[in-house]
């Protein structure tokens, strides 16, 4: 990974930090994108206490608002920095239902829009960089999701686990129609299931969550084993040119048979196009 920049999200906390500090032990450099710069600055000391390597920087901004995901791809783009690796890793777990400041449903915002308006505005530079690869974090909860065209913010009913399993369903119908896109080009898009990892998601629904995850903490993986495949995906010569695939534990897995429906996927990528157009 030598020579090689690589774009994460969430990289403070669980996964994305240990993916941050394993990617930094292969030599990549790497570019953090993250909301709060105190958490930023910790993980880049720790990531240079850990490695030694110091070249690791920052990007501030907050995925769930549109007009943040635009200013943080303009830093990135500012200049003529190879872009080699993005790693779509942030997401959120929402027991009740909000919205963003643009009027979406939080976790659909977070979890789905974010990844796929920044991927699109950093395509063409990743296209310049190739062979580049785009990595998305997904789930094996993708497989109790539904995507229903006509209630995407599902307004009419919130059930949290299924409206997560919603997002992660897109993730996986959001890399199929990118695979699709961007074939011939020498980039490449796949997904993933982590496992179930002691992480920070979901902690911030309040006592009761974190009680319950706090039970749950003896039989999840560690983040450096959730991270495993992410860094697999991001590094590997084993997945060159290998694309528009699913993995679990560095292994190739089909998902649910919604997660494999082009056209819902097609259909999928328009409506999100709609959805992160920019307010004229």
């Amino acid at each position: 990974m030598h020579g090689r920049t690589c774009v994460i999200t969430g990289a403070t906390s669980g996964i994305g930090r240990a993916t941050a500090v394993a990617l930094a032990e292969m030599g990549a450099t790497l570019v953090l994108v993250c909301r709060d710069r105190q958490r930023g600055e910790d993980t880049l000391a720790a990531i240079a206490a850990q490695t030694g390597r110091r070249d690791a920087s920052l990007v501030l901004g907050d995925l769930a608002v549109q007009r943040d995901v635009r200013r943080i791809a303009a830093e990135l783009l500012a200049g003529d920095r190879p872009l080699h690796v993005l790693i779509n890793n942030a997401g959120v777990v929402n027991l009740q239902r909000t919205v963003t400041t643009d009027g979406i449903e939080t976790s659909f915002a977070v979890n789905h829009l974010a990844p796929f308006l920044l991927t699109n505005l950093l395509l063409d530079r990743l296209r310049r960089s190739a062979p580049a690869r785009v990595v998305t974090v997904s789930s094996e909860a993708h497989r109790f999701g539904r995507l229903d065209f006509d209630d995407l913010g599902n307004e009419r009913r919130y059930r949290f686990m299924r409206v997560y399993g919603q997002t992660k369903l897109a993730n996986i119908l959001f890399t199929a129609e990118l695979a699709r896109r961007t074939e011939g080009t020498g980039v490449t898009a796949n997904s993933l299931h982590p496992g179930a990892v002691a992480t920070g998601l979901g902690k911030n629904n309040g006592a009761w969550a974190r009680a319950i995850v706090a039970l749950l903490r003896p039989f999840f993986r560690t983040p450096e084993g959730g991270a495993a495949t992410s860094v697999h995906l991001a590094s590997s010569p084993a997945v060159e040119g290998v694309t528009g695939r699913y993995f679990v534990d560095c292994r190739e897995k089909w998902p649910s048979s919604a997660a494999q429906d082009a056209a819902t996927a097609r259909r999928l990528w328009d409506v999100s196009e709609r959805l992160t157009r920019p307010v004229s």
